[in-house]
């Protein structure tokens, strides 16, 4: 198959861009793989940790308030322990949509049960306090709550640990196999961005010294490209020009050598000439001299 110059130009032009594309395409994967992950550590556990610890403060803050004013001998303030139960409720709904491992719902139907009663036994004691025996029940009841919405924390806390754990191999493979196939795409890339180079620099070379030779008047300089691609082209030019140049110098040759015989003939009769001038001088004189003596 033929190819033109530009045509193995856009094709390895398309060969790099797929590269850069596989590359592309294969840390977008591991990337989002890994952001997968991370997301469901931190939307997942991390927010029931949270939840736990915002029904936790608020139970505190409602047990705290029955007891400061059981021993100061006062009512409790109603707004208050509405307003952090409802704080309580609001966590414990959020917690109930965001079930993810295993025994963690049954935990939370135990959580959720045990906020109930807390909440009618909190209403009660509103609306009758200083009742050492509910405030007793009140706070046994808030410390059980208390130890399930730690197990809740520390259940979440694991498995984040866990996730963790499995995110860093999960890394680490990526980064291995994102390191090979780096390595081997800058391999391919390096070894036919030098073939390509080497080809065109090499014809290149070749096409500048003979160029240069034409130029030297060496006219039996030739080009010699395999292929049938632009430089295979320009070689049969180069090749037919320096033809043409060579027999026009040969021709060239021969009418100078024969101009350069003419001019000498030319300067021979012309000498030839100038004696034959000279001799017919010199009898001349010779018969004058014989005269002379002739007559004397």
């Amino acid at each position: 198959m033929n190819l033109s110059i530009r045509t193995k130009f856009s094709l390895g032009m398309i060969f790099l861009f797929i590269i850069i594309l596989v590359l592309s395409i294969f840390s977008a994967f591991y990337l989002n793989k890994l952001s997968k992950k991370t997301n469901a550590l931190l939307k997942e556990n991390y927010l029931s940790v949270v939840y736990a610890r915002e029904m936790s403060e608020g139970l505190n803050n409602i047990n705290q308030e029955i007891t400061k004013c059981f021993l100061m001998n006062k009512y409790s303030d109603s707004l208050f322990i509405n307003k952090e139960m409802g704080f309580v409720q609001n966590s414990l709904k959020l917690e109930k949509n965001n079930i993810t491992e295993p025994g963690e719902d049954k935990l939370v139907s135990g959580i959720e049960s045990g906020i109930n009663e807390y909440c009618d036994s909190v209403a009660k004691f509103i609306k009758s306090p200083l009742q050492a025996d509910k405030v007793l029940y009140l706070q046994k009841k808030s410390g059980i709550l208390y130890q399930q919405l730690v197990l809740l924390s520390q259940l979440n806390g694991k498995a984040m640990e866990v996730k963790a754990d499995d995110a860093k191999v999960s890394s680490k493979k990526a980064l291995t196999q994102m390191t090979f196939l780096a390595t081997l795409c800058f391999l391919i890339a390096f070894s036919f961005t030098y073939s390509f180079a080497s080809y065109f620099n090499e014809r290149f070379f070749q096409l500048y010294n003979g160029i240069k030779e034409i130029v030297s008047s060496n006219y039996g300089q030739r080009l010699y490209f395999e292929g049938r691609d632009e430089f295979y082209e320009i070689s049969v030019v180069f090749n037919e020009m320096a033809e043409k140049l060579n027999l026009n110098s040969q021709k060239m040759s021969v009418t100078l050598h024969k101009d350069s015989v003419r001019d000498k003939s030319s300067d021979e009769l012309q000498e030839l000439k100038r004696a034959l001038v000279r001799i017919k001088n010199m009898e001349e004189q010779i018969f004058g001299l014989i005269s002379r003596f002739e007559n004397k």
